[in-house]
């Protein structure tokens, strides 16, 4: 029996890059819808949903960020992986804050393109169920349902940040290295790029933290990664050292 095709939008106002992504992902299981502007994008995806799009970030009319966040809002489940001709570490933190996934810059391999996509499809496809929740102070953390509380109000997390806080509260006072996280979280192919941690980082404390500057929960540990701690344990009653925050 075939495996199914994955669903892809591809959203590029070039028509020539268009055709040879469609050319190249086609052959090796990909379902490729095109779209030629943001607009396109968001009509595209209001008709037929795609677990997978590809988001060129220099468009005409609203622009790629704006797609982004867009498609983001419509489709809060579906890999995104942002394509630029600039490479600078500013344009990929505001990609990531739009809701990307991912982000990859022009011109790139084909293998690179296509081990990120498989990245993105396995995070966004896995559905393993894990029966428990997680508490730590204010916070409680459903991971069946994917929910966070905080003194008993809702939170909202994005995928990745869900993820994080996941990986992290489930090893708590256990620093866990930047690149385990990145591969944790991002997928095996991950591990050097410390941009989009410290992005998602500085979006996560200002969600659980009561102060994101002072972050009790997420405690930066200087040249290795983030530990995290229960503020209420007994173990913390001392007034713990300030890390720089990271």
């Amino acid at each position: 029996m075939s495996k199914s095709l994955i669903n892809l939008l591809v959203v590029d106002d070039e028509p020539t890059m268009r055709r040879v992504l469609r050319n190249c992902l086609q052959p090796v299981g990909y379902s490729v819808q095109e779209a030629g502007s943001g607009e396109a994008a968001l009509a595209a995806l209001e008709q037929n949903r795609s677990g997978l799009i590809i988001l060129d970030i220099n468009m005409p009319g609203i622009g790629g960020i704006e797609t982004c966040r867009r498609i983001r809002h419509l489709a809060p489940s579906a890999g995104i992986v942002m394509m630029s001709v600039r490479d600078r570490e500013d344009d990929k933190v505001v990609a990531l804050e739009a809701g990307a996934d991912d982000y990859v810059t022009k011109p790139f391999r084909l293998r690179e393109l296509l081990a990120r996509l498989r990245a993105v499809h396995r995070r966004t496809c896995d559905d393993d169920a894990h029966l428990a929740v997680l508490k730590a102070g204010d916070l409680k953390l459903d991971l069946t349902n994917r929910m966070l509380w905080k003194c008993g109000v809702e939170v909202h997390l994005t995928q990745k940040e869900f993820d994080i806080l996941a990986l992290l509260m489930s090893r708590p006072d256990t620093p866990i290295p930047h690149a385990r996280i990145l591969k944790a979280v991002w997928g095996p192919e991950y591990g050097g790029e410390s941009e989009y941690l410290r992005t998602y980082m500085r979006l996560l404390r200002k969600k659980i933290e009561n102060d994101a500057a002072r972050p009790e929960y997420i405690v930066t540990e200087p040249w290795v990664g983030y530990r995290f701690r229960d503020p209420l344990s007994t173990s913390h009653n001392e007034t713990p050292a300030v890390a720089p925050v990271a």
